[in-house]
């Protein structure tokens, strides 16, 4: 039987992984090892994953309403400058907005996700990977210290 009060009572902490990520050691103090420290998302920090997709398939129809009050090479031009909708997957959209939110050494901001995404999709894959991974495994717990006995 499930132990509700045990379970509310309770405090979690985000699980946390380092990750290798040895193709970016130039990017790394020379003597630090290239390792990228992730964790796991809240449930409101994945709808926000979520909604990142959302944004990404409502930008074609932002375009389309922007290109379509100015002449075709603005609309072009328009296009080129915000992107397409088709340029990025909306699983790549998740995967940027999740890399933002769950990186943890060192910190990214969506400028960052993006060129890793671009430059080091291996890495993104990984980073974002462990990210869901940490997220499904839940909270973790902190353990009391048991007593050592008597002496």
């Amino acid at each position: 039987m499930f132990d509700s009060k045990r379970f509310m009572s309770t405090h979690f902490t985000a699980r946390e992984e380092d990750i290798p990520v040895p193709d970016m050691k130039d990017f790394f103090e020379p003597k630090e090892k290239p390792v990228w420290r992730v964790r796991g998302l809240t449930g409101y920090e994945l709808g926000h994953v979520n909604q990142a997709a959302e944004r990404n398939r409502n930008m074609d129809a932002i375009l389309d309403g922007i290109a379509s009050s100015v002449a075709a090479s603005k609309a072009d031009a328009i296009r080129k400058l915000i992107g397409d909708k088709d340029e990025v997957p909306d699983d790549v959209a998740r995967r940027i907005e999740m890399l933002v939110i769950g990186s943890v050494a060192p910190e990214a901001d969506i400028g960052m996700a993006v060129k890793i995404c671009k430059h080091f999709p291996i890495e993104f894959y990984q980073l974002t990977q462990a990210i869901s991974r940490l997220t499904g495994q839940g909270g973790a717990t902190k353990k009391k210290p048991q007593n050592s006995g008597p002496t």
